[in-house]
């Protein structure tokens, strides 16, 4: 009798029948998604940088130290792209593992490192190796304490906003976005081993969604003539996304929308756009649009809308992963057909 009087209490209290879930510090939001997605409920997720907020030009508060220093397991992107992260995790002090979502990422350099240099601003030819970085690479054990990766902690002789020669925005490639899962993935896994069957079945069906949304935008874009698929937007925030689409894309300001585009920055822009008759420009969620409409003035061109770059929306069709990367190649794809 008192066996099954035991067994009915375990059966009807979460409390003791379920373990607690794992908690979970993402630097951002974007990435904050990618974690629910692979842990489910056996997670819960803070985000440091909410939905809506530029993580480029973010200092942490208060809480966010608490919270970093009662996470189990902290998950940043790496490639310098969170500058406040290193001083955040000192503070802190905490004891969670800290881990590179962009570890053994295939990444991107920065075609424009200095104000003056205006001769690349497209990604058509990305004006680099793409395994040029091998220096740059994360050892075999991503997963020992803090990660010590030298993208998410350093600031690289930079300040906390610049992000040196790596292009950190990886996460607007849906292929790239499959190493972010699986990255997330392993590290779960070992935080706590007896959930992995559940966060591989996650992962798994989180692949296949992404690898269908691809294909489908693979299909949608290559229908676009080459020559037409050049695309303006405020902040070099989507060299990935143009290197999976065959896009090219120039940018008002540098990889940080906390950089500031020079009069002559703004010239040479103007100049390609009239060069190559782009007619797609876009504001994007988290930069001020006023330089981006005075280009518009400038040359006539209209804005075509919004694309989601660092962050998603709080709640819409951008409040997912999946649903930001759907929203801005469906923008894309109608912006540069509307004509034909």
């Amino acid at each position: 009798m008192r066996s099954s009087l035991l067994a009915l209490a375990l059966a009807v209290s979460p409390s003791v029948a379920t373990a607690e879930p794992l908690n979970v510090v993402a630097s951002f939001s974007i990435l904050a998604d990618m974690v629910q997605q692979v842990g489910g409920e056996e997670v819960r997720v803070t985000s440091l940088v909410g939905p809506g907020e530029d993580a480029h030009v973010y200092e942490p508060v208060p809480t966010d130290v608490v919270a970093v220093a009662g996470a189990d397991l902290v998950i940043v992107n790496g490639l310098g792209f969170e500058g406040f992260m290193s001083r955040l995790i000192a503070a802190s002090e905490t004891q969670a593992p800290v881990i590179v979502a962009t570890t053994d990422m295939d990444v991107l350099g920065v075609t424009r490192l200095v104000e003056d240099d205006h001769d690349d601003h497209a990604h058509d030819d990305h004006a680099h190796d793409d395994h040029a970085h091998d220096d740059h690479a994360h050892d075999d054990h991503p997963h020992d304490d803090h990660a010590h990766d030298d993208h998410a902690h350093d600031d690289h002789a930079h300040d906390d906003h610049n992000h040196g020669p790596i292009d950190p925005h990886a996460w607007q490639s849906l292929e790239a976005a499959k190493l972010y899962v699986l990255n997330i993935q392993v590290a779960l896994c070992a935080a706590r081993e007896e959930s992995c069957d559940v966060f591989n079945r996650n992962a798994a069906a989180y692949v296949a969604d992404l690898t269908e949304l691809e294909s489908e935008w693979q299909a949608a874009i290559g229908e676009i003539p080459q020559e037409e698929r050049v695309v303006i937007t405020s902040h070099d925030a989507f060299g990935y996304l143009a290197r999976d689409f065959d896009l090219t894309m120039f940018a008002a300001q540098g990889m940080s929308t906390n950089s500031e585009a020079s009069a002559a920055d703004i010239a040479s822009l103007i100049d390609q756009i009239r060069d190559t008759g782009a007619r797609a420009l876009f504001l994007e969620n988290v930069s001020d649009p006023r330089l981006l409409e005075q280009i518009a003035d400038e040359t006539g061109l209209e804005v075509s809308g919004t694309l989601y770059s660092d962050a998603l929306e709080t709640e819409g069709e951008a409040s997912t992963y999946l649903g930001m990367m759907d929203a801005n190649l469906r923008a894309i794809r109608q912006a540069l057909t509307v004509q034909n």
